[in-house]
């Protein structure tokens, strides 16, 4: 591990405890050549799969896209970033729970949907609106209704 404030090799590690719900491994660690600290986490490597997308390329998953994704639809909301991390790790793990080698952009989109519609219906609407590719204003209101008892 290469210390990001001086790429010194050599460290170690202050402090270590389970994060993410027992899913990581938070360590802290002090480098030995210019002394500051730093935090990693550690994850079980799981089986990597593929993204169909909807005009049939196919790519390596890759969950930066959903956090981007997540943090565009939730900006200037009052949406914690633990909160955002946390929907990325639900999403993760159905993912996982489904993956049979390939998995569709339209799945993971619906996946996004579903978690972004019990945290926070205007975030929803942001992703629906970009997901669904809004054309008209009725799409928009269609899609609000949902929220409408």
């Amino acid at each position: 591990m290469k210390c990001p404030y001086c790429q010194g090799e050599e460290d170690k590690v202050v402090d270590s405890r389970g994060s993410r719900n027992g899913k990581a491994v938070r360590r802290r660690r002090e480098c030995l050549k210019c002394g500051k600290r730093y935090t990693t986490y550690e994850y079980v490597e799981t089986t990597p799969f593929m993204v169909v997308k909807s005009d049939g390329q196919r790519e390596p998953y890759d969950r930066n896209k959903v956090l981007e994704g997540l943090k565009m639809a939730c900006a200037k909301r009052p949406i914690s970033a633990e909160t955002i991390e946390q929907m990325a790790d639900n999403i993760e793990n159905q993912l996982q729970a489904m993956a049979d080698g390939e998995l569709t952009s339209k799945q993971i989109g619906e996946l996004a949907m579903r978690q972004l519609y019990h945290v926070d219906e205007v975030a929803y609407i942001r992703f629906a609106s970009v997901y669904r590719k809004f054309k008209e204003v009725r799409e928009f209101l269609k899609e609000i209704d949902v929220f409408q008892p």
